[in-house]
């Protein structure tokens, strides 16, 4: 019996490998524990009675990530490789892109297969072909992010969380199991590796270091522990509080889930299994499975998913058609990062976004939407959305990210509504909208502090 639900599995290529280990390219899920992926690829060394490797290949730049999200993914991966190390499984990190050092490091352990997670990003996507072009070996991807693997769930793009909601219900309740237990590896021959140095991978990379890294705790033990204190005092109140951005009423997982040292059916599994919950778990669980999965669908089959071509058709058509009204206020990408708009509410929440690295959720739409309505065109709107997002936010560069800001700014997986300068017909929102949801002014004296000269790149 498998230990791995084969729907979770997608096998890329065919191919004879040598009779080395199977080895584990980890990229988006960087855990040891409760991770799909790297039970698969042991499943399949104990098959063969070889080893298990555990490889993350080490990009010196991704995206436009900066020091920030390094430093919170490198503090992660040390952990992992740690526990990792215990289960008597070496990990590797090679430095390099995938396609340019996978292959290699394939070829001189003699790899018998290559596992990987999945991920739906274009790049991650290419380079998967890229290496299993090259590698010569039986390839498998795993999909250890989403508790419906997204390529079983549907085969093209979804409309709307209301189309994907009953397609994921469905299959709920044969993907939302239990993990196993990863049992440490014995009676094989474990390969050389050499111990990562993680302080010279800091040193090797080519980021923008003035973004600097925050103090949230990283890593396997720190999401656990983040998630077990949601679970216990704030899951009954997240339906009031997750539109209130003066309450800590969020989760607090979104960075741990980003770069997978959470599993997000770990949370999902914790929040069905509480005694307590009500109207707050049903909205959680709506928000961590339904809608974060539904943005996987959305990156997976929509290669435009950070261009305004990747919008709806009746989105696309009102922004035109509202092309050339007047804008109130009109700022350049620098004044918007550096906090310099007329609105005190608007600085607020860069402020947050610049020294926390996060922004909630409510806030982060409005944010957006006042992008679209003071930029020259929509074009600009989402390009400068995108860069701020993914340049300051932990969990840019991501799903949910590219799909908050598009949906903010162009429709979509939403409806068209009443017509407005600017924004023709897609949703409104504007600080009379904020203040009858929460304390605006208590939002603004919490955050607000004058505008740091920032370097730009």
């Amino acid at each position: 019996m498998n230990i791995v639900n084969p729907g979770r599995v997608r096998r890329v290529t065919d191919g004879v490998g040598g009779h080395g280990p199977v080895v584990y390219w980890m990229s988006r899920d960087q855990r040891a524990r409760d991770n799909w992926a790297l039970l698969h690829a042991r499943e399949r060394a104990q098959a063969r009675s070889v080893p298990v490797v555990v490889a993350f290949c080490l990009s010196q730049t991704f995206l436009g990530a900066t020091l920030r999200q390094y430093d919170f993914m490198l503090r992660g991966l040390r952990e992992t490789a740690g526990r990792l190390r215990a289960l008597n499984i070496p990990f590797a990190l090679l430095h390099g892109a995938a396609p340019e050092v996978l292959p290699s490091f394939l070829h001189d352990l003699r790899a018998s297969e290559l596992v990987t997670d999945f991920d739906p990003l274009r790049v991650k996507r290419g380079w998967l072909r890229e290496v299993a072009a090259a590698a010569g070996m039986p390839v498998h991807e795993v999909d250890a992010h989403n508790v419906v693997p997204a390529r079983l769930v549907s085969e093209r793009q979804e409309y709307a969380a209301r189309t994907i909601r009953p397609k994921i219900h469905r299959l709920l309740s044969e993907f939302l199991e239990p993990f196993p237990e990863l049992s440490q590896v014995s009676n094989v021959t474990v390969p050389y590796i050499a111990e990562p140095d993680f302080e010279e991978a800091l040193r090797w990379i080519r980021v923008d270091a003035t973004v600097a890294p925050v103090a949230l705790p990283a890593g396997e033990d720190a999401a656990e522990a983040r998630l077990l204190a949601f679970i216990a005092e704030g899951l009954s109140s997240y339906a009031e509080g997750h539109s209130d951005p003066n309450v800590d009423g969020t989760s607090g997982l979104s960075p741990y889930l980003h770069f997978g040292q959470l599993a997000p059916q770990r949370a999902a599994l914790a929040a069905a299994q509480a005694r307590h919950g009500g109207e707050g778990r049903e909205a959680f669980l709506e928000q961590l499975v339904v809608r974060r999965e539904l943005t996987d669908n959305f990156c997976l089959y929509n290669d435009d998913y950070d261009a305004l071509s990747g919008a709806p058709a009746w989105a696309l058509a009102t922004l035109d058609a509202h092309r050339a009204d007047p804008r109130p206020h009109v700022y350049t990408r620098e004044q918007f990062e550096a906090a310099r708009t007329h609105s005190p509410l608007w600085n607020a929440a860069q402020h947050e976004l610049v020294t926390s690295g996060t922004m909630h959720n409510y806030m982060r739409m409005y944010w957006a939407k006042k992008i679209l309505e003071w930029s020259a065109t929509p074009e600009d709107a989402l390009a400068t959305a995108l860069h701020l997002n993914d340049r300051y936010q932990l969990d840019g560069r991501d799903p949910n990210g590219y799909v908050g800001v598009i949906w903010s700014i162009a429709g979509v997986h939403d409806r068209p509504w009443k017509e407005r300068p600017v924004f023709g017909s897609i949703r409104y929102m504007n600080s009379n909208g904020c203040r009858r949801k929460f304390d605006v002014e208590a939002y603004i004296r919490a955050r607000s502090a004058a505008p740091r000269q920032l370097t730009l790149v």
